[in-house]
């Protein structure tokens, strides 16, 4: 457990953080960031850009100070990839040719590819390393774990094996990646792709459904294949788009230690506007996650309004493009508005609100990922039991959920980390269905009041957060920055 001094825990338990995080401007902040109007947030999208100037509005109020590239914004500049179905074509040729079944096959990394009789290789755990080098030119075939058929307590490794695969395959510069699916489903119309402007371009890649395809190719032996394939991808469309992470700082009072930073983060951004026909199109995302921002917005206020400002500097950070691979938090630390070396840990907010968990009610708790994985429990537990609230360990989703969010991109770059949230999975989620209505504003009140508490604890202490060296599940984000 952190320790904490005497000045964080009698301010900790001052009125003021409990009176600046009043329901009524929860509910205003999310009935607003999750109305019609604003069309579901889809990074990128006007919608979106409204939410942006919004929260940017409320940092202002709160007296924040600008933290961005511009102003309080972080404005990155991407491009909108839309990848091209007609003529998308995939088929494996050993005497006789097996062509894939147009609607088996999905565009997961754009770009044009028109091979003809092309050499292809089988990639294993077991070959990778020593093929790695003779990959480039060549259609390489990875097949993915079915996870739905995996001990929950191994999908975490079977996916990380899986993920370390792909990125050997891509490592090796092939000409095209196919993926091949285990799913029986068909392929969906893949939709526009996000792509940072100037970075590298990913291996042009497709997911296969077809079983027949499939078949063929689980029947090879592993490496070099006694087959040659020829594929088309047509060329996709390129638009420019540029989006906005929201940044504002509540400087710290204490001169040693005002220049390293807490960041306080959730996401902005949802799913857009569905498909023509469904009678509600909008995907609110009033949890998931308005719920957040909302909360991150009245806490920087509340802390702000304080007589006293914690000692060390706190960012406020809302991303963009979670729904889009945790694009923005992702951009947020590869290009960080303060030095990385100074961020000593993120606190994440996701689906603050709603309390209806499919597991039954969730009321005067709260989880936190990675329970076990850093000391950030300790000054979160404690502030729980001052607001009167729990925070709880949820056995079967706390680990699972840590590489489900935008800490992520935070325990990736070595920086302790959590997602706090009241529900893991609740009904509506991801559905058109999750409107601001919908949600427990006086339960959220008496949650964030909790949250504000532990960030206090946590920005007064001198002694940064750490990976809990116990942790077996943490030793690969601690190893990346060792204490």
């Amino acid at each position: 457990m952190v320790a904490v001094s005497a000045r964080a825990q009698s301010v900790s338990t001052l009125p003021g953080i409990t009176a600046g995080l009043a329901a009524n401007s929860l509910k205003a902040d999310v009935s607003f960031l999750a109305s019609d109007a604003l069309e579901g947030r889809a990074t990128p999208s006007r919608g979106l850009d409204i939410a942006a100037e919004y929260i940017a509005a409320q940092f202002r109020r709160a007296g924040l100070e600008p933290a961005g590239n511009d102003g309080f914004f972080q404005t990155a500049r991407y491009l909108l990839v839309t990848p091209k179905s007609d003529g998308l074509e995939l088929t494996l040729e050993n005497g006789t040719a097996l062509p894939a079944a147009r609607n088996t096959l999905a565009v997961v990394e754009p770009a044009a590819v028109d091979l003809s009789h092309a050499a292809a290789v089988k990639l294993t755990a077991d070959n990778a390393a020593s093929l790695g080098s003779a990959l480039g030119g060549k259609v390489v075939f990875v097949e993915v774990p079915d996870l739905a058929r995996v001990r929950s307590a191994e999908r975490q490794k079977a996916a990380d094996e899986f993920n370390r695969l792909r990125s050997a395959a891509e490592a090796g510069q092939p000409a095209l990646l196919v993926l091949l699916d285990p799913r029986t489903n068909r392929a969906r119309e893949t939709p526009p792709q996000l792509r940072e402007t100037g970075a590298p371009l990913r291996s042009p890649t497709l997911r296969v459904f077809d079983p027949a395809v499939r078949a063929a190719i689980a029947a090879a032996e592993p490496g070099p294949l006694m087959m040659t394939v020829s594929a088309r991808i047509p060329e996709p469309s390129a638009t420019p788009a540029a989006v906005r992470n929201v940044v504002g700082r509540l400087p710290g009072s204490d001169p040693a230690l005002q220049e390293s930073f807490l960041v306080i983060s959730a996401h902005y951004d949802h799913l857009g506007v569905g498909p023509e026909g469904a009678a509600d199109r909008i995907f609110n995302g009033a949890n998931d996650d308005a719920s957040g921002a909302a909360s991150v917005i009245e806490i920087a206020n509340a802390l702000a309004a304080l007589p006293e400002k914690p000692k060390r500097s706190i960012l406020f950070v809302t991303f963009f493009g979670e729904e889009r691979g945790l694009a923005g938090s992702r951009y947020f630390v590869a290009h960080p508005v303060v030095p990385l070396e100074a961020v000593v840990a993120d606190i994440n907010l996701e689906q603050m609100g709603r309390t209806d968990d499919l597991q039954g009610p969730r009321l005067r708790q709260f989880n936190a990922t990675g329970f076990d994985f850093t000391t950030l429990m300790g000054p979160f537990r404690q502030a729980a039991e001052e607001a009167g609230v729990r925070l709880v360990k949820d056995e079967t989703n706390s680990d699972p959920f840590f590489a489900d969010s935008d800490n992520l991109s935070f325990a990736e770059a070595g920086i302790p980390c959590t997602t706090l949230s009241v529900t893991y999975l609740f009904p509506d989620y991801h559905m058109p269905g999750d409107e601001w209505p919908k949600l427990d504003y006086q339960n959220m009140a008496q949650v964030d009041a909790a949250v504000a508490r532990g960030i206090w604890m946590l920005a007064e202490d001198p002694q940064a957060p750490r990976w809990n060296p116990d942790s077996a599940a943490a030793a690969r984000y601690a190893r990346v920055r060792p204490h």
